[in-house]
């Protein structure tokens, strides 16, 4: 089986890399960028003084989108789109977490359709390969990945759902990844997305489309992320760690862009959209139990992935190693402070309400069909009754 590898052409790494932003746009012949970001970076001053001083200051005439929302939803991206075509701009730049990234690449997918164009035309299945411009891509938390990846998230606002959109038309042309942005990033952020990434890592290594490539990124990434998530999480300021988990959740997103997130991402996008959790923190909440359930199906990676951790040795049994890895998982959710569902605020009847929709809506994505072992909706449904706590 042959495997599929991309990636974006140029990434720009390291502590302060935020303020070359300029010179990376020259070296790909921009000049005219969009600048997409959320509320809060431009309330609190961040993205002016990590971003717009350096492109003033090289005399880049640029624009900025602000209007994002934590879950990218079909009318905040229309509206984005809008702006894009009406205005001069030969790029986007999408700075901050996962949700602005997400919404310059949706938005660059939407306003190269024909007018009229929905973004439930692009969600998988579909190819989403064209986008009406390149995008530069900034994170902000070591998380998403999203700087590094073919694929975007938006909710269809209409039917409550998280579609998965994948193709060229997503993957960044650029990516700056500068640690030192994280620095500010609350606590529970930095949990949420370090988990997020993790997960990341995990799947991809245990997916059924996992290829050589990718697993060598993901085996890389479980190192960083294992050693590194409790001290970036309980020392903010600890610059080798927050270095260390800015390029393990890039090292995630380039995983999982060449393989494969699978049932976790799958089962955790309803629970984002029907009672707007975090992704991260859905992805966390279901983390656990997910792996138990696949765990005899792929016992050899899920030990490697352990060992990659540090939570196992090369003098371990693959079982031995497989029960260490859901005792860390574990035992890393209690220290993280991750709730249940139930401990969330979600209510019992709803959430039994709506088990049968989010089962249809996971299963309809196509993650859950890349796990080591594949569930139907049943088993689906017993899952999220297992994680509601």
């Amino acid at each position: 089986m042959t495997a599929t590898i991309v990636s974006p052409r140029l990434m720009r790494i390291g502590g302060g890399a935020v303020a070359e932003a300029p010179e990376v746009l020259r070296l790909l012949g921009l000049s005219r960028p969009l600048v997409v970001t959320d509320p809060w970076m431009v309330s609190s001053g961040t993205i002016d003084r990590a971003l717009l001083a350096p492109l003033r200051a090289a005399g880049i005439a640029f624009a900025v989108f602000s209007e994002t929302v934590p879950d990218p939803t079909d009318t905040v991206i229309e509206a984005g789109a809008a702006v894009l075509i009406s205005g001069d701009h030969d790029c986007l730049i999408g700075f901050g977490g996962g949700s602005p990234m997400d919404t310059a690449k949706a938005m660059a997918i939407l306003a190269a359709a024909p007018p009229g164009a929905k973004m439930r035309s692009f969600k998988v299945p579909a190819q989403a390969d064209h986008g009406l411009v390149p995008i530069l891509c900034i994170p902000t938390t070591a998380g998403t990945g999203s700087e590094a990846t073919r694929f975007t998230i938006v909710t269809d606002t209409e039917t409550d759902e998280k579609m998965l959109i994948a193709g060229l038309g997503a993957l960044p042309l650029a990516a700056i990844v500068d640690y030192e942005l994280t620095f500010s990033v609350p606590q529970r952020t930095t949990a949420d997305t370090g988990i997020d990434s993790l997960t990341h890592a995990l799947e991809a290594y245990v997916s059924k489309r996992a290829n050589p490539h990718a697993d060598s990124l993901a085996l890389s990434a479980l190192q960083l992320i294992g050693r590194h998530l409790r001290p970036a999480y309980h020392q903010p300021k600890n610059a080798a760690s927050r270095e260390a988990m800015m390029l393990g959740a890039m090292q995630a997103g380039l995983a999982f862009s060449n393989s494969s997130v699978a049932l976790v991402h799958g089962m955790s996008r309803p629970i984002g959209a029907h009672f707007h959790v975090p992704h991260g923190l859905s992805n966390a909440m279901l983390l656990p139990v997910v792996t138990e359930y696949g765990l005899t199906e792929a016992l050899p990676r899920y030990a490697e992935a352990a060992r990659a951790m540090g939570v196992a040795t090369r003098e371990d049994s693959d079982a031995a190693a497989g029960t260490r890895l859901l005792e860390e998982l574990r035992a890393l959710n209690r220290e993280l402070g991750v709730p249940t569902p139930k401990d969330y605020g979600i209510g019992g009847n709803r959430w039994e309400g709506l088990l049968p929709l989010m089962a249809q809506q996971a299963l309809a994505s196509g993650s859950p069909a890349n796990n080591p072992r594949v569930p139907d909706e049943a088993a689906i449904i017993d899952l999220y009754r297992r994680a509601y706590g």
